[in-house]
């Protein structure tokens, strides 16, 4: 009876070993679960990975400019005296110099097709070639059109500028009314040129202030600022069409870069630096 007790209890006892055993087992797995996904969910919060697949960004695909699509670049110039080059001994003006500088850098073959410019030309007559059917012909086969006008409508040759006895003391009111009436052909001039070829990179050079020297309180500065003002809120209209600013490339030196000749062109150094100047907005 004893021995059936003392059976019964080791039987008792070893099941009872074996239970906690398992529990501890269990625990002790429970824990380390517990430990790794604590780990592994700390891991995430403290380094977060990105989620899906890492794919870099590239860059789109860079858009040729005109100059670099081209095989050969073609330039049609038309306006007035400092397109056709007066006052350049070498006969190249700033049209010619863009050519070479242009061919220079690019190392392609660079042609002038036309240079339409004549001397002395306003708004209004190049407002009336745009109409005929050479010039449109010969703008429709242009890469790069190169433009000056309005020089002559506001100075006109000095007429009216100048007073007192001698004829050296600067009005400035002879300009002022001369501007707004030169401004609506330019804006039609820009219409027509948009017109014949609305692909064509056009270059307006803006004017500069020739006069400066005599004009101690600069008034006829603002005028110019005024025309150039006008003629940029009329360019910006057109994506393919740029104003070229020249007036501060004469501002501190306009007797060095002017021709002794008349005193209001260009001398060759003037040209060469609205070359330059035209060359660094192409590039």
């Amino acid at each position: 009876m004893n021995y059936a007790i003392y059976s019964q209890e080791g039987t008792f006892l070893r099941s009872s070993r074996f239970i906690w055993g398992t529990i501890g087992l269990t625990a002790s797995i429970t824990t380390i679960v517990f430990a790794v996904g604590f780990a592994y969910a700390a891991n995430q919060i403290w380094f977060p990975k990105a989620s899906g697949s890492l794919q870099l960004a590239t860059e789109a695909p860079k858009k040729e400019s005109m100059i670099e699509s081209k095989a050969k670049l073609q330039i049609v110039a038309l306006g007035d005296s400092l397109t056709a080059g007066t006052g350049d001994n070498t006969g190249k003006g700033y049209v010619g110099r863009v050519r070479e500088k242009l061919e220079k850098e690019t190392g392609k073959p660079v042609f002038v097709l036309n240079n339409l410019a004549i001397p002395g030309y306003k708004s209004d007559q190049l407002l009336a070639d745009l109409t005929l059917k050479k010039t449109q012909d010969a703008l429709a086969q242009a890469d790069i059109i190169l433009l000056t006008i309005g020089g002559n409508d506001i100075f006109a040759g000095g007429d009216g500028l100048f007073q007192g006895d001698n004829q050296t003391e600067f009005n400035p009111e002879a300009a002022v009314s001369r501007v707004a009436p030169a401004l609506d052909k330019v804006q039609k001039i820009l219409e027509a040129i948009n017109k014949a070829n609305p692909k064509a990179t056009v270059m307006y050079v803006g004017l500069f202030h020739p006069f400066l020297d005599m004009d101690p309180k600069q008034e006829g500065s603002l005028i110019v600022q005024r025309w150039n003002n006008g003629v940029f809120e009329m360019i910006n209209r057109y994506p393919q069409m740029v104003i070229v600013p020249t007036y501060d490339l004469f501002e501190q030196n306009l007797i060095k870069y002017l021709s002794s000749a008349d005193h209001f062109h260009p001398n060759a150094d003037g040209y060469e630096r609205i070359a330059d100047r035209i060359l660094q907005i192409l590039k």
